[in-house]
C-alpha cells in the first residue's frame, strides 16, 4: 500500500524521546512495513540496508526491540497491521463490488462495466467508456472574420450570379462600387466571414433598390440670358 493514516499527535507522544537518527530511521522503517504489507525480517543490518541508512545498525536494532514485536522470523507491529487489514478489506470488498456490478452490466447487454470499474486492481484503461464532456469534443478550427483583400475579384461563379440576379447592372461598375465601399469602411463592420456571400448580398440589394430621380437643372426650362 501506498498510503496510509500518518497520525502526528499519536506519533509524537510515542518517539519524542528519539534522536534524529532515530526519529528518521524509524519513520523510514514504517515506510518498509506499509509498502510490502508485510512485517520487518529479523536483521537489522539487512533493514538499514532498504531503508538506505547502512551506519544505523545499532539504532534500528533498538528501534525494532521498542516498537515491534519478534514473532518468529520477522518483527510485527500492531498498528500496522491493523491499517493492512483495513486496507486489504476495502480492497478486496471494492473488487467484489466490482465484478457484482460488471457481471450485471454484462447480462443487461452491456460489454463493458459502469465507468470507472474493473477488476478491482484499478480502474480500466483500455475499455472504459470515455466520460463525454466538453473537453474531449473534436475541436474544429473556427473562422475569423476579415477584411476585404486589396486584390479581391469576384469569381466566375460571382459574375455569373450577378448576370443572372442582374442583368442591367453594369459589372465592373458595381465591382468596384463594392470594393471602394468595403476596403474604405472602418470598425468592427469592416470585417466579414465569407466575402463572397457578402458580394452576392450586395448584388441582391442593388437588385432590390429603385433608381432615384435625377435633379432638374433649375435653368434648364429659362432661356437665355
Amino acid at each position: 500500500m501506498r498510503f496510509y493514516p500518518f497520525h502526528v499527535g499519536d506519533y509524537q507522544a510515542h518517539t519524542s524521546h528519539l534522536t534524529d537518527t532515530e526519529d528518521l530511521a524509524y519513520r523510514r522503517m514504517l515506510d518498509l512495513y506499509y509498502l510490502n504489507q508485510k512485517p520487518l525480517p529479523n536483521d537489522p543490518a539487512r533493514i538499514a540496508r532498504l531503508i538506505r541508512m547502512p551506519g544505523a545498525v545499532v539504532e534500528i536494532d533498538g528501534l525494532l526491540k521498542e516498537f515491534f514485536v519478534l514473532q518468529g522470523d520477522c518483527y510485527t507491529n500492531k498498528r500496522c497491521d491493523k491499517e493492512i487489514a483495513s486496507f486489504t478489506k476495502q480492497k478486496d470488498g471494492g473488487a467484489k463490488g466490482a465484478r457484482i456490478r460488471w457481471d450485471k452490466a454484462r447480462q443487461e447487454g452491456g460489454d463493458s462495466p459502469p465507468i470507472g470499474e474493473g477488476n478491482g486492481e484499478g480502474i480500466r484503461e483500455g475499455n472504459a467508456t470515455p466520460i463525454a464532456t466538453k473537453n474531449q469534443e473534436p475541436r474544429t478550427r473556427e473562422s475569423r472574420a476579415t477584411r476585404l483583400p486589396p486584390d479581391w475579384e469576384p469569381s466566375d461563379q460571382l459574375i455569373a450570379f450577378m448576370a443572372k440576379e442582374r442583368p442591367d447592372l453594369n459589372p465592373s461598375h458595381t465591382i468596384m462600387k463594392f470594393c471602394n465601399y468595403w476596403q474604405s469602411k472602418s470598425g468592427k463592420d469592416a470585417t466579414k466571414l465569407d466575402w463572397d456571400k457578402t458580394f452576392q448580398n450586395w448584388v441582391l440589394a442593388e437588385n432590390e433598390r429603385k433608381a432615384k430621380p435625377a435633379s432638374q437643372d433649375p435653368f434648364a426650362n429659362r432661356g437665355g440670358v
